[in-house]
């Protein structure tokens, strides 16, 4: 719909992202990302048909492409992401994440992400990881409409400080992170089924490389080795995931509908049944956002040893 890959210079810093119908929240997503540094945006539209496509189109920084083919027949969107960085990304250190999703590091506050992938250059660090922090409101999530350009964690500014799970997976060796409020509330019956928090969003990318599934995993293998398990800390960030603000219950029938998501849509079933209820996510043990440090301390992320 829009290729402007011929402007990406050499070093620039890339984002890669599927979505659909996510039109009401791209002004905030774009802004957060360029602030940061982002120089360029390589994005699929999955037939969106609220006017995401031709609000991206129209953006400089912004190359966008169009499918009306199968979310899940992709792999859930995998396949044509890797596809775009195959041809694309090589050299470049890649960002890869959902509109939903804000990227927080250490001293994000004060320094751009150049800073971060000039720091994993200089240490030889290929991968970064980056634990999804499910964020909510104080109350019903439909309590507060979110308007366009509004930051989401102005009304979602709530998440579990504990409540996780760890396990590493054998075969690809990556951290399996679980829990948070989508197995409190969503999978309370069966946590082992609630969704995998552990991303690798960001990757100094080689056309080798390939996501496995989502940006839970990565081959070669080595890439998936993002933290220290002798006992020592490697630095890591946090993705805000801003899911759960009013649009959630419209998302969610809609998505479950279409039957186009991971194990039979086993995710947005739990989420149908739970929203008859109007559950709040919010409990006495909630915390309130503050900033990278509080995340910090609360041992969600780390800035191991970059000063």
């Amino acid at each position: 719909m829009a290729d402007r890959t011929t402007h990406i210079k050499s070093d620039d810093l890339l984002l890669f992202s599927t979505l659909r119908n996510e039109r009401v929240r791209l002004p905030y997503f774009l802004d957060y990302y360029r602030e940061q540094g982002i120089n360029h945006f390589l994005i699929v539209d999955n037939d969106s048909n609220d006017g995401s496509t031709d609000y991206l189109a129209q953006q400089p920084d912004v190359s966008v492409w169009h499918t009306t083919s199968s979310y899940k027949r992709a792999r859930f969107g995998v396949d044509w992401l890797n596809w775009l960085q195959l041809k694309y990304a090589h050299g470049h250190w890649a960002l890869v994440v959902d509109p939903d999703e804000f990227l927080v590091y250490p001293f994000c506050d004060t320094r751009p992400l150049r800073a971060l992938t000039d720091w994993l250059d200089a240490s030889s660090i290929k991968s970064f990881s980056a634990m999804l922090l499910d964020m909510y409101p104080k109350g019903r999530l439909d309590a507060q409409p979110y308007s366009e350009g509004q930051d989401p964690m102005e009304i979602a500014s709530w998440f579990d400080s504990g409540n996780y799970t760890m396990s590493r997976n054998k075969r690809f060796g990556n951290l399996w992170i679980q829990g948070g409020p989508r197995a409190r509330v969503f999978f309370h019956d069966a946590p082992e089924k609630a969704p995998a928090l552990n991303k690798i969003p960001l990757v100094k990318w080689d056309r080798r490389y390939t996501y496995v599934s989502s940006t839970h995993m990565l081959l070669p293998r080595g890439l998936n080795q993002v933290y220290d398990e002798w006992g020592g800390e490697k630095a890591s960030g946090v993705l805000l995931h801003a899911k759960f603000l009013d649009t959630f219950t419209s998302k969610a029938a809609e998505e479950l509908t279409r039957k186009q998501h991971y194990a039979a849509s086993v995710e947005y079933k739990a989420y149908a049944d739970s929203l008859k209820d109007d559950p709040e996510l919010w409990c006495k043990w909630s915390e309130k956002y503050i900033n990278w440090r509080q995340l910090e301390i609360l041992g969600l992320m780390s800035k191991g040893n970059w000063a």
